[in-house]
């Protein structure tokens, strides 16, 4: 059979064609391309993840310019005031931190300070008219004192929150007064609303209530503020 292959010569001129069904023919090819040596140029999996990402913003800005005004301008623009806009916000709100501590402000920031050293620097904030300053001075002060009386355990990070629900255990004819002036204090250090006159004017009169204020208590609890009473004015 002239021109015939090299396996009709081998096998004789009467030998039947090598054929291979498609299936077989098919999965044979599959492996052979699987092998490893037809993939040493391929992309890698963060260049495919890439290719993609930008495929589907193309993909995006592609439909952007056919819906916005202007086209290709419009977008520009649309995308330059993002841009600023992303800048106005974290010119404004700083760069993002994780809170790990309490949801509501601590009342002790910087070195500790007697009670005393807190009433002095908020009566000279109220003598200037500085009132939320005033405030916060003063509720500091009268948790110090109640913690140098040990009615409460010195605690870094305490709220005023805490320390009002704590002490009115122990005082809880004041409790009102102290959860009304951890209020105060939340509004003026949390909420950024300005404090006034006579909220400073209530917590200095609570804080001198509380000086002479001894509280009753029962049980086996005291400055940990497990123990309970009425108080008396001494």
């Amino acid at each position: 059979m002239p021109g015939g292959s090299a396996v009709a010569r081998v096998l004789g001129e009467d030998a039947p064609p090598v054929t291979t069904p498609r299936e077989p023919a098919r999965r044979d090819a599959e492996r052979e391309l699987s092998e490893p040596v037809y993939h040493r140029d391929d992309p890698s999996l963060l260049e495919q993840a890439v290719d993609w990402v930008w495929e589907k913003l193309g993909e995006l800005l592609g439909s952007a310019v056919d819906v916005v005004p202007g086209g290709a301008v419009g977008v520009t623009v649309l995308v330059g005031a993002l841009v600023l806009l992303v800048a106005a916000l974290w010119a404004r709100l700083g760069t993002p931190h994780r809170t790990t501590g309490p949801a509501r402000p601590a009342l002790f920031e910087d070195r500790p300070r007697t009670a005393d050293e807190h009433r002095a620097t908020a009566d000279a904030h109220a003598a200037a008219g500085r009132w939320s300053e005033a405030v916060r001075e003063a509720m500091r002060a009268l948790v110090r004192s109640l913690e140098e009386r040990t009615l409460l355990d010195p605690r870094p990070g305490r709220t005023a929150d805490e320390a009002a629900h704590e002490a009115g255990r122990l005082l809880p004819a004041q409790a009102g007064a102290l959860r009304d002036a951890a209020v105060a204090f939340d509004e003026d250090t949390y909420a950024g609303r300005a404090a006034r006159q006579d909220t400073y004017r209530r917590i200095r009169d609570l804080d001198e209530t509380l000086r002479r204020t001894t509280p009753t208590l029962t049980g086996a609890g005291s400055g940990s503020g497990t123990g309970t009473g009425t108080g008396s004015d001494r």
